[in-house]
C-alpha cells in the first residue's frame, strides 16, 4: 500500500506578503505631495530656459539687421526721426537718445505690418530679413520695428543708400505671436509693464511687449567726428562745452 506524502503548505513571511491598500494610498499620497512641492520649480525652470533661448535669438535677430543695413543688404527704415541742431542754448537731452512711443510711437494697426521686417529662417537654420511689409510672410519668427534719427541738415545716406554723415539706428523685436489689435507695449508706454520682456519669468512672457529694445550707431569711413557728436551731445552741466566743433 503507497502512502501519499501530504506536501506541506509553505507559509511565507509577512514582509514578503506585499503591500496592503493603505501602505499603498500612503505612498501615492506622499508622491504627490513631492511633485506638488517641486512642480512649481519645473514650470519656472522651463518657462526661464524657452524665454531665456526666445530673447538669445531675437539679440542675434536684431544683430543681423544691423549688419544688414550696414553692408545694405537690407534698406534702411523710412520712418526718420528729426533731431534739431545741438547748441550751448538748446543742448541734447537723454531723451533724444532714447526711443519712446513718443518719437517711435508702437505698431496700432494691421497696416503697419508694411513697415515692420520679417525674420526668418532658412534651410540651413540661418536667420535672414526680409524687407519690410510683413502681410503675407507665414514663416516669420520675429518682427522688427525700426527707425532712422538723424540731424536736421545732415545727410545720412549718399546715393547709393549706404552711410555718409551716418544716422542712429533705433530697433525693437517683437514676437510674431503679437496681437496688432491689442495694445502694444514699448519704452514708456505703461510703468506697470516692463518695456521688455525678461528672461527670467514664470511665464511664457508678454506677447505684446518687445523683446529686444536698443539703438546703434550706424556710419561709414566718411562720417565726421561732428556729425556723429551732433546725434550725441548731452549735457548735465551749463558750462560743459555743448557744441561740436
Amino acid at each position: 500500500m503507497i502512502k501519499h506524502k501530504q506536501q506541506q503548505q509553505q507559509i511565507h513571511p509577512s514582509g514578503e506578503s506585499g503591500f496592503t491598500i493603505i501602505e499603498s494610498l500612503v505612498a501615492i499620497i506622499v508622491v504627490a505631495i513631492l511633485l506638488a512641492a517641486i512642480a512649481p520649480t519645473i514650470v519656472i525652470a522651463t518657462a526661464t530656459r524657452v524665454q531665456s533661448k526666445r530673447v538669445e535669438l531675437a539679440t542675434q535677430s536684431a544683430r543681423t539687421f544691423i549688419d544688414g543695413v550696414k553692408t545694405g543688404a537690407v534698406t534702411t527704415p523710412a520712418t526718420t526721426i528729426t533731431l534739431t541742431l545741438s547748441a550751448t542754448a538748446t543742448p541734447r537731452s537723454l531723451a533724444d537718445n532714447l526711443l519712446t512711443i513718443t518719437n517711435m510711437p508702437v505698431p496700432a494697426t494691421s497696416t503697419s505690418l508694411t513697415s515692420l521686417y520679417c525674420v526668418t529662417k532658412d534651410a540651413n537654420n540661418n536667420l535672414t530679413i526680409s524687407n519690410p511689409d510683413c502681410t503675407s510672410n507665414t514663416n516669420k519668427i520675429f518682427y522688427i520695428q525700426a527707425v532712422k534719427i538723424i540731424v536736421t541738415g545732415s545727410s545720412p545716406t549718399d546715393s547709393t543708400g549706404l552711410p555718409k554723415d551716418g544716422y542712429r539706428l533705433g530697433i525693437r523685436v517683437y514676437r510674431s505671436d503679437i496681437d496688432i489689435t491689442k495694445t502694444v507695449y514699448a519704452s514708456a508706454s505703461d510703468s506697470s509693464i516692463n518695456r521688455t520682456q525678461n528672461t527670467f519669468t514664470g511665464t511664457l512672457g508678454n506677447t505684446q511687449s518687445p523683446l529686444v529694445e536698443m539703438t546703434t550707431e550706424i556710419g561709414s569711413k566718411n562720417t565726421s567726428f561732428n556729425a556723429l557728436c551732433q546725434r550725441l551731445a548731452i549735457t548735465s552741466s551749463t558750462t560743459s562745452n555743448t557744441t561740436c566743433n
